[in-house]
């Protein structure tokens, strides 16, 4: 057989021609490396940040479940037809801000929320459920919208939701406390958040009162949530003729006249209960103000009524909801990567949809609840730095003599046998230094280190990697180690 080696690499019995292909494939390769990066929007979590996003999950989980909410678990991709379009801001591209794709048989998208799957698999189900359905769930969602340093493309939900027949204000009012509950269980105190709530019939009564056209309310609404992003100012440029932003796009408007922008601006400056009704007199801003009431009336029989407030300048964009709305927003600085104060925006937001499930046939169910955006949430936490992960950190086996390998897995065995963390090195050639060196970067607090003469005698050596002090390694008998261990951790 014809053998050519260069640069390590053999071909047996290979024609000249395919030889020369070879090599210029590996030429070529070795000149266009693969750039390891991520698209735009999207985050790799490890170490500490993501100890605390388990911890921030688990945490919350605990919550829901001590509300009585079970676990539903659904797909990342929904029928497209079925997840509807309640995001885009191109009217004339209804799918511009999610990832849709058309396989062999049918259009498909990535879901944008956790509700759209809800409503359908309630539709689908509803023979087997129990109604009122209470559910919770957390998974990713993905949204083709502007990235930046606390906005990404796809990031994790935790929902709560309540399906079905049920007392209004209660139901409502469970989603407030459940959103009291976790952000307190997590480690914020009540004044470090605050639950804003309003009702989309106040406004809705208003919109209709100043007989804006049915084809513009939806981009009024769209506009007026952009409020905490661009001011009153950006809001009455988007309704009227259009905004144009810093980079010199221009956003066309609702093209409303003076006199509409004008009461839009004037009621979201509207403060309180009192406030409301002395300045709305049409019938369904005053249901909805009525509803708010009912709201507050139940939530003064638990214990987070002091963190919620009625703000009536929260206006949900998502055009599905039909009543209760609710933002919670932190009450302390934010910075980007180049430590710029921001925005961070609501982290735990939803509201009433009574008409989301209807759009199923057979199916007609009243829903209400709230989405915690788990990544906002840990970008904001993770600064504030208030928020300790207990984790216990792996001891270190070292091995000192090959020849005790098999006694060297029998320490390990016994401590992961009784549920504390550790490892054993792997590689049996390395000298003390380099192990230790390795459990060093790791930022281990422990390592076992035994001989022979350890062995012999039955004993070990805990080292504490970490101690400043001179004693920082400890002699125990072989039969104390687990005891031991768990002291010193």
């Amino acid at each position: 057989a014809a053998v050519c080696g260069t640069e390590g690499r053999q071909f047996e019995s290979v024609p000249v021609y395919q030889r020369h292909i070879a090599f210029q494939d590996e030429k070529m390769n070795k000149e266009n490396k693969l750039q390891a990066s991520l698209p735009k929007g999207f985050k790799d979590r490890w170490g500490d940040e993501l100890a605390l996003k388990n911890k921030l999950v688990d945490t919350i989980k605990e919550v829901f479940v001590n509300y009585s909410f079970e676990q539903l678990e659904t797909p990342e991709f929904e029928k497209s037809i079925n997840i509807g379009s309640f995001l885009a801001e191109d009217e004339s591209n209804p799918m511009s801000d999610v990832f849709s794709f058309v396989n062999e048989k049918e259009s498909l998208t990535l879901r944008y929320d956790l509700s759209a799957p809800l409503a359908r698999f309630c539709a689908e189900n509803f023979r087997d459920l129990v109604f009122p359905y209470k559910r919770f769930a957390y998974g990713n969602v993905f949204r083709q919208e502007k990235a930046d340093s606390a906005r990404y493309r796809a990031f994790g939900q935790l929902d709560a939701d309540i399906i079905g027949d049920a007392n209004p204000s209660q139901a409502d009012a469970e989603i407030c406390n459940i959103i009291g509950e976790s952000f307190k269980k997590i480690g914020l105190s009540k004044d470090q958040f605050t639950i804003n709530v309003s009702n989309k019939k106040i406004l809705q009564g208003l919109i209709n009162e100043l007989k804006i056209e049915e084809d513009r309310q939806y981009k009024v609404l769209k506009s007026i949530d952009k409020l905490d992003r661009l001011g009153t100012k950006g809001v009455e440029e988007l309704l009227k003729q259009g905004r144009k932003d810093q980079s010199g796009a221009f956003t066309k408007g609702c093209e409303l006249s003076d006199n509409q922008a004008s009461e839009i601006i004037n009621f979201l400056n509207l403060k309180g209960i009192s406030d409301l009704k002395a300045n709305l007199k049409n019938p369904l801003s005053l249901e909805g103000i009525n509803e708010l009431e009912e709201l507050f009336k139940v939530l003064s029989y638990g214990k987070n009524q002091d963190s919620v407030k009625i703000d009536v300048t929260k206006i949900r964009g998502l055009s599905y909801y039909t009543g209760y709305l609710v933002e919670t927003n932190l009450n302390f600085k934010v910075t980007n990567a180049k430590g710029k104060e921001i925005n961070i925006g609501s982290v735990a937001s939803g509201g009433r949809y009574d008409n989301l499930i209807a759009r199923f046939k057979g199916a007609d169910y009243k829903g209400t609840g709230m989405s915690i955006g788990v990544d906002r949430l840990l970008y904001a936490v993770n600064q504030l730095g208030q928020i300790k992960v207990n984790k216990n950190k792996p001891v270190l086996v070292c091995i000192l003599d090959k020849s005790f390998i098999q006694k060297y897995y029998e320490i390990v065995n016994e401590l992961r046998a009784n549920n504390i963390a550790s490892e054993i090195y792997l590689d049996q050639n390395k000298n003390l230094k380099k192990q230790l060196q390795y459990a060093d970067r790791k930022k281990l607090n422990l390592a076992i280190i035994c001989g022979e003469n350890e062995f012999k005698e039955e004993k070990l050596t805990i080292k504490k990697l970490n101690s400043s002090k001179e004693n920082d390694q400890l002699v125990i008998n072989r039969k104390d180690l687990v005891n031991e261990i768990s002291k010193l951790q």
